[in-house]
């Protein structure tokens, strides 16, 4: 016999019951025929509770974002360096026909997917062997070690990069009498320093959704011959996807407006948030218009991903 759903006269006892009406047609007119005072409170209690959140969204974030773009169609005077109101698109032409630009922008793009793909290549195994493998003390020992970097200061995590592979560094002092020379001040040294960063947020929807997975998938691939490459590659990488997509936003977003590590280990490396910083007082148009490629990469990126389903289990 098919299920049926319970209608409102089904509950009609239950609300004779509770005094709250006699019949489902008076039950309905006392929901939707409250006194207007009511609906007045639910208002204010409303308007209450989202008057922080969308000051802090609209009025300051927003708002914000909306300056900065109108600042890029500005110019600046170049007898008074003042910045003049205006709409030029000459901003814009000037990092596309600025060869070095380009080349900074391209080179802040492939660190940030370096990064990326080095933090998926870390955190998927590593979160295997923590859901699936470990004891819970070494699974207890791993996680406080995959989220230590976000204990400490934000300098202090890119000076212990520092000191330990720039050519002075850690690295060099032991390796060096084996013929082994650190990456010194370089690009190597900052997408290493980006991995450092921003790995837990890779790592850990990763290893949240590996856990999620059943044990008996691999004790199936195993019997049907798959070995422990295959296994991740066909069955355990297509189910977390959703979840290395979430934490690819993170490590590809916060990789593009770094600017800090390319300054302390970088050396000469510099990135689109070190053309920001030098010019955000020499030359505020060419700031913001430079500020604006990094946006449109992270937009390109999330309408690229938002159909996955990803971005809802952030």
């Amino acid at each position: 016999m098919p299920y049926a759903h319970p209608t409102v006269e089904h509950y009609t006892p239950l609300f004779v019951t509770l005094g709250a009406a006699t019949t489902p047609g008076s039950v309905r007119t006392r929901l939707t025929h409250l006194p207007k005072g009511t609906h007045m409170k639910r208002r204010a209690q409303l308007a209450g509770l989202l008057a922080l959140p969308m000051l802090w969204l609209v009025g300051i974030y927003i708002f914000s974002l909306v300056m900065l773009l109108i600042t890029a169609f500005w110019t600046t005077d170049p007898f008074t360096s003042k910045v003049k109101p205006g709409f030029t698109f000459d901003n814009f032409e000037q990092l596309v026909a600025n060869p070095s630009y380009s080349a900074i922008a391209l080179r802040t793009l492939g660190i940030a997917l370096a990064v990326t793909v080095l933090s998926v290549l870390i955190s998927v195994p590593l979160g295997i062997f923590m859901a699936k493998i470990a004891k819970p003390w070494l699974r207890a020992l791993l996680a406080v070690a995959i989220t230590l970097p976000l204990w400490a200061g934000y300098l202090v995590k890119i000076l212990a990069m520092r000191v330990t592979f720039t050519e002075e560094g850690f690295f060099n002092s032991v390796f060096a009498p084996f013929g082994i020379s650190g990456p010194g001040f370089s690009q190597t040294t900052v997408i290493l320093t980006l991995t450092y960063l921003w790995l837990p947020y890779m790592a850990v929807p990763v290893y949240t959704a590996i856990r999620q997975l059943p044990p008996n998938l691999f004790d199936a691939a195993a019997d049907l011959g798959a070995g422990a490459w295959r296994t991740i590659r066909t069955v355990v990488l297509p189910l977390i996807k959703p979840a290395i997509i979430a934490g690819s936003v993170f490590t590809f977003s916060l990789s593009l407006g770094d600017y800090i590590a390319a300054k302390f280990v970088g050396g000469s490396t510099q990135m689109i948030g070190s053309v920001i910083a030098s010019n955000i007082n020499l030359n505020p148009p060419i700031a913001a218009a430079f500020a604006v490629v990094p946006i449109a990469f992270v937009v390109i990126y999330l309408l690229s991903v938002q159909r996955t389903g990803a971005l809802e289990r952030m």
